[in-house]
């Protein structure tokens, strides 16, 4: 086995001696030479948020509910990705993404397993960070492996499961280096206004002026079972819920749906569950409430680093671990590969390299924020990383962007009783192999049915497509490295505040 140090200096990279005129606009490229410092780095990680519950992103119905002023901020002031992607839609594999830059099948978090660490040979990215001289904290919901903890923090309190207690939560915290394995709760208090709390006191002990900080503040909210803020508990009574057009396919017998999709444990109001999901009403306005709150936390950080003069030298990332059904087909968590489930918010605020407004539409998955993150540090890439960076992307110089990517789901049969599926996703269509016997398909052209209704697999008119796209996910596989033959992770879900 490598080791880290060969990790790291095994790379393919983007020096940062070249960042200034390679990555910063030239209106800008001036201002960034004289910079003092590396640039801060504010990741904010946040939890199920499904790409159109930000508000700039919100379709007619849900605007009133995607209550989000400061993450439309972040996406107004910087560049949004109309087309985010996570690569596994589950919490503990999609954080190991978002450290490592790789896949799961390259990292072994397959699942919801969390007790052990990744293996020493690779670095999450904070590692790195530290290595050129980063203070670097993690704070709020670091469900992976081991929650990360095996790494070196300036400061932690954090915890490693699903979600902790919404008024009483339960943490690991410690600070340079040294994190006790023994947790701590903090009573009564909203999880998300602790952490918050936590960030902003850890940041103003820095002294930025000197020393770049790396800030991840991942917040839990709306995670299951969706325990609001007390400011908000009656937030939007008597308004009505939109309700998706395929909520009652299930009274149809799931037209087109493979039976993978079908009998999946993640159905509203009919199968009683830990997360409490007995109606639409209840679930989607538990929902966007905690996502309010977690807007206004967001908001405190922004207003404190524009008060110390350092927003502007900070790379603000917003994302999420994944998406979230809010009715489609009577469902909801994620998982799957379909679109509510696996499409994320993905905005980067940093004038210095990206202008104000920016859309872009190029594919970009959760696997570019290690990438990314580095490449505007000045910061190595390894070569095992499998993610892009996209900062060319954004500022329209890369032309040879991804046209298609892999999508891998391994828990089965733990959570929502979701079988393990592969997929392929272009520009155009989405191929789903549910891989486990007895093996069954979807596929959907995209560009004329979005709404993922309409099921090709099988079709004779659409045979040779769907040996296409079945060629290209295994040559994705084969191009990531991917050897884990028909893998099922079977572990079964943490309890809550456990490992």
């Amino acid at each position: 086995m490598s080791t880290r140090r060969e990790f790291i200096h095994g790379s393919a990279a983007v020096a940062g001696a070249s960042l200034a005129n390679s990555v910063m606009p030239k209106a800008n490229a001036e201002s960034h030479s004289g910079s003092r410092k590396k640039p801060n780095i504010l990741f904010l990680y946040t939890e199920g948020v499904r790409w159109d519950a930000i508000g700039v992103n919100s379709t007619a119905e849900s605007r009133p509910f995607a209550q989000t002023p400061n993450m439309d901020r972040i996406c107004k002031e910087g560049v949004n990705f109309q087309n985010a992607f996570c690569t596994n839609a589950l919490c503990g594999p999609s954080r190991a993404v978002a450290m490592t830059g790789m896949y799961s099948h390259n990292t072994g978090a397959l699942g919801n397993r969390v007790a052990k660490p990744l293996p020493a040979s690779i670095p999450v990215f904070t590692d790195l960070l530290k290595d050129e001289g980063y203070d670097c904290a993690m704070i709020g919901k670091a469900h992976g492996p081991m929650g990360f903890r095996d790494r070196y923090w300036d400061y932690y309190c954090a915890f490693n499961a699903p979600s902790t207690n919404y008024y009483n939560a339960v943490v690991y915290e410690g600070s340079k280096g040294k994190i006790p394995n023994e947790t701590k709760v903090y009573e009564n208090i909203y999880a998300d206004d602790l952490f918050t709390d936590k960030a902003l006191e850890w940041l103003k002990g820095q002294k930025s002026d000197e020393r770049p900080f790396c800030l991840c503040l991942w917040h839990q909210t709306p995670h299951a079972p969706f325990y609001r803020p007390r400011k908000y508990l009656n937030l939007f009574n008597g308004m009505p819920v939109p309700v998706p057009a395929t909520w009652d396919d299930d009274l149809k017998g799931y037209p087109g749906k493979p039976r993978a999709f079908a009998n999946a444990h993640n159905k509203i109001g009919t199968q009683p569950n830990v997360d409490a999901t007995r109606s639409l009403e209840e679930i989607y306005k538990d929902y966007y409430a905690g996502l309010k709150d977690v807007d206004d936390n967001v908001g405190r950080v922004l207003t404190y680093l524009e008060s110390i003069s350092e927003l502007d030298n900070t790379i603000i990332m917003l994302s999420s671990d994944h998406g979230y059904f809010l009715g489609e087909w009577r469902c909801f968590d994620k998982r799957f590969m379909h679109e509510p489930s696996s499409k994320i918010p993905m905005a980067v605020r940093y004038p210095k390299a990206f202008r104000a407004g920016t859309k872009v539409d190029g594919q970009v998955l959760n696997l570019d924020c290690v990438p990314t993150l580095l490449e505007l540090a000045g910061v190595r890439i390894p070569e095992a990383v499998d993610g892009r960076s996209f900062v060319r992307l954004a500022q329209d110089t890369d032309k040879n962007w991804r046209k298609d990517w892999l999508y891998e789901y391994f828990e089965y049969p733990a959570g929502q009783q979701v079988r393990p599926h592969r997929g392929v996703r272009t520009e155009r269509y989405k191929y789903i192999h549910y891989f486990a016997d007895p093996q069954e398909f979807e596929l959907y052209d995209l560009q004329s049915d979005p709404g993922e209704l309409n099921n090709l697999a099988g079709l004779p008119q659409h045979a040779n497509l769907q040996k296409d796209l079945a060629t290209r996910l295994t040559e994705l596989r084969k191009e990531s490295r991917d050897t884990t033959t028909d893998a099922i992770d079977q572990a079964p879900l943490v309890p809550l505040n456990k490992e």
